[in-house]
């Protein structure tokens, strides 16, 4: 009898110590498991990083349209062993930051999808902690006529005269480039052949249309305050404009533009008695890219549809020149 109660508690000894060791064993792999979860900067994670801004995002494009792809670079300035990078985005300023899935280097490639989108970069330590983050780059997606059918027709030149409203030199402000130098040098080839896949033109034929269409002198203007400066041939001019109304304009194919006139106030001698503005809009919106008609006779740059100096902003370099022309 002895026998048997002895061999009972030494079965109940042994089990409870098993019991204990499998507990602390299950208790450990809980916090080894927890311990990665913190580490972990995966796709839907909330994070509010603390770190010092000495990493810049290069790459950010001046706008986009939907469905382009966004490629940054992050530069760090000091040199660190560190190589664990994280991208993160918000949808807004106030927003949480979320870290981007699959993003874990130097460098971020996406799409274009939601306009004002916030995107930064923290690179951590090898204790895992955020060593240094960059400030946030803004996405701006600027599809410039629209997704809608009716932006589209206006785009196009398909409108009623009732939709057409005044608009002020201010929607023209800005610092701008002719694209002209652009085309001589064949920065813009690329454009022409994309049109020549789906046009009546060849590629050399499309490229001498615009060659003609885009010729002008004056490689530069900037507006401010309703004053035009015009840079031509190395010497600069200015002249102050107040509004002349607008003219609807109807072309060979049947569509129509408007025509946004703009007289001479107060300036030099060179700056031209009207300037007209015409960018495929009728109503007041912040112009991206336009055509310009200039000189002394206000009739006599009506009759002008082979003549239209184009200009963008002189921010944009001969890529952001093309993604934007090959949108449209």
């Amino acid at each position: 009898m002895k026998k048997l109660l002895f061999g009972l508690s030494s079965i109940l000894l042994l089990s409870i110590f098993l019991a204990a060791c499998q507990g602390t064993g299950e208790e450990a792999t809980k916090e080894e498991v927890h311990t990665d979860e913190e580490h972990d900067h995966s796709e839907g994670e909330e994070t509010n990083q603390e770190a010092p801004e000495k990493i810049t995002i290069e790459g950010i494009a001046d706008h986009y349209h939907t469905g382009d792809t966004i490629k940054l670079t992050a530069v760090l300035e000091e040199e660190t062993e560190s190589d664990h990078w994280h991208w993160y985005s918000r949808e807004s300023s106030d927003g949480e930051w979320v870290a981007i899935s699959g993003q874990e280097t130097d460098t971020f490639t996406g799409e274009a999808t939601k306009d004002g989108i916030e995107i930064k970069v923290v690179l951590y330590g090898s204790d895992d902690k955020p060593e240094f983050q960059s400030a946030p780059v803004k996405v701006v997606i600027d599809d410039h006529h629209g997704h809608d059918e009716e932006s589209k027709q206006i785009y196009n030149g398909y409108f009623e005269d009732s939709q057409v409203k005044e608009r002020e030199l201010s929607d023209w402000e800005g610092d701008w480039q002719s694209v002209y130098p652009y085309l001589l040098s064949g920065d813009l080839d690329e454009v022409f052949a994309h049109k020549a896949e789906s046009g009546d033109m060849t590629e050399e034929e499309y490229k001498e249309y615009y060659k003609v269409g885009y010729e002008t002198n004056v490689n530069r203007i900037t507006i401010e305050n309703n004053v035009v400066t015009f840079f031509e041939d190395g010497k600069e001019y200015s002249g102050e404009y107040a509004s002349d109304g607008y003219e609807i304009l109807t072309y060979e194919k049947g569509n129509r533009g408007v025509r946004y006139i703009f007289k001479l106030v107060d300036g030099s001698e060179e700056a031209p008695q009207y300037i007209q503005f015409s960018d495929h809009n009728i109503f007041p919106v912040d112009s991206n890219h336009y055509h310009l008609y200039w000189g002394d006779d206000r009739e006599a740059l009506l009759e002008e549809v082979t003549n239209w100096p184009t200009y963008y902003p002189s921010n944009l370099d001969a890529e952001d020149l093309v993604r934007d022309m090959l949108a449209h």
